[in-house]
């Protein structure tokens, strides 16, 4: 299956889950409320797209991620673990629409990886949690669109910042990464998925 990802914008808003179009959580303080078109047009004449949406070959959703400047998303301060770093770039939430295809959110992250790397950003954070062992990949990735699993952004690099219970906020430096070579994503998204398929059945001799 090919892929192709688009920067989330206010075109490609459309695209997103439905539920992401009138979605102002991240955007506003608790008690607060901001027009989300307002909010859309400042982000992205100061910063491009907020985001990232990914489908498939036949122009299906399998996911999107919004992410942008700490600064652009107020919420986040009121958070167990808050603040995030005012020099980092926030992934806030992120959306799959199948299940079966968990590689979609490595795919996602390492969208917004390289995007803010690109963009000059210091480094990227993200809400993580710590899920007791053996909680379903289910559970992990679909129930709660707006935190992480620990264990799956230490993988990507991430440490952690500060702790509140098991709400974490963890971060990426972006200072040291090198910039990937041409064909190096494709590599990349191979072995993430050839780690998420199944285990080829025995075969008798």
């Amino acid at each position: 299956m090919t892929t192709r990802i688009a920067g989330l914008t206010y075109a490609t808003l459309p695209t997103a889950p439905a539920v992401c179009h009138e979605c102002i959580w991240w955007q506003s303080r608790e008690g607060r409320t901001v027009e989300k078109r307002r909010w859309i047009l400042d982000t992205e004449e100061a910063w491009g797209a907020w985001g990232s949406v990914y489908y498939d070959d036949d122009s299906r959703l399998l996911g999107s991620m919004q992410y942008g400047p700490s600064e652009c998303f107020p919420r986040a301060a009121e958070l167990p673990a808050g603040p995030p770093s005012d020099d980092a770039i926030l992934v806030t939430c992120a959306y799959l629409t199948d299940s079966s295809k968990p590689w979609v959110m490595q795919s996602l992250f390492l969208t917004a990886i390289g995007d803010a790397r690109d963009k000059g950003a210091r480094a990227l954070e993200a809400f993580a949690y710590a899920y007791p062992e053996g909680e379903s990949a289910y559970e992990r990735f679909h129930v709660h669109k707006t935190i992480f699993p620990s264990d799956f952004l230490a993988d990507l690099g991430f440490l952690p910042v500060r702790a509140h219970g098991r709400v974490e906020l963890a971060r990426l430096e972006l200072g040291g990464l090198q910039p990937v070579a041409e064909g190096a994503r494709e590599k990349v998204m191979r072995v993430v998925r050839e780690a998420f398929a199944p285990a080829p059945a025995p075969q008798r001799p």
